[in-house]
């Protein structure tokens, strides 16, 4: 259910998200909601949004293993390869489920913006852990990997918005030479 959940914000954010719409799409008998989810949709929200944040941050291992030889660019590449794979070959209608549920919730529901806050936690700690990996030094870790996901999440909103990969492939190409010299050492 929290899979279904996620599936569904990330197609039509959390106020089209409804919990019968959750069990349908689970296939699961709509008195389990109630069961499993006491706090009902707001607790449905947050534990979708955390799984969003882990399943994200799980996925930067499996990058890695991609890549022949990881580099910060070629770490960043496959991210947005996700993206760029996923629109081409699916179309448009899906973005991320965290930026999702930050638009729709983080300003009025304070259990939602922790949850979402925990969750680019989650996402953001095992990219600047790989940068680290990579020789990136340690004070510049975190920072390149918020602004790798946020390009990333901004580059998916154009996408969407111009129904184009455009964004994305732009921000990969820009931001590789920045990402690669933080691994050599070269850009303070």
């Amino acid at each position: 259910m929290v899979f279904s959940a996620a599936q569904l914000i990330r197609r039509g954010g959390v106020a089209a998200t409804g919990m019968r719409d959750v069990a349908v799409h689970a296939r699961a008998p709509r008195g389990s909601l109630q069961h499993y989810f006491p706090g009902g949709k707001e607790q449905l929200v947050n534990e979708a949004v955390g799984w969003a944040g882990r399943y994200a941050g799980n996925r930067v291992a499996r990058f890695l293993t991609a890549l022949p030889e990881p580099t910060p660019s070629g770490l960043f590449a496959e991210m947005v390869r996700q993206w760029t794979d996923e629109y081409e070959s699916s179309g448009f209608a899906a973005g991320c489920p965290v930026a999702a549920a930050t638009v729709d919730c983080a300003e009025s529901t304070e259990s939602t913006r922790q949850a979402v806050a925990a969750a680019f936690t989650a996402w953001t700690a095992p990219v600047a852990h790989a940068l680290a990996a990579m020789g990136v030094p340690p004070e510049r870790t975190e920072p390149l990997a918020t602004l790798m996901i946020s390009s990333l999440e901004g580059a998916i909103l154009i996408a969407r918005a111009e129904q184009d990969v455009r964004a994305l492939t732009t921000v990969a190409r820009e931001l590789a030479p920045l990402l690669d010299a933080a691994a050599s050492g070269a850009s303070r």
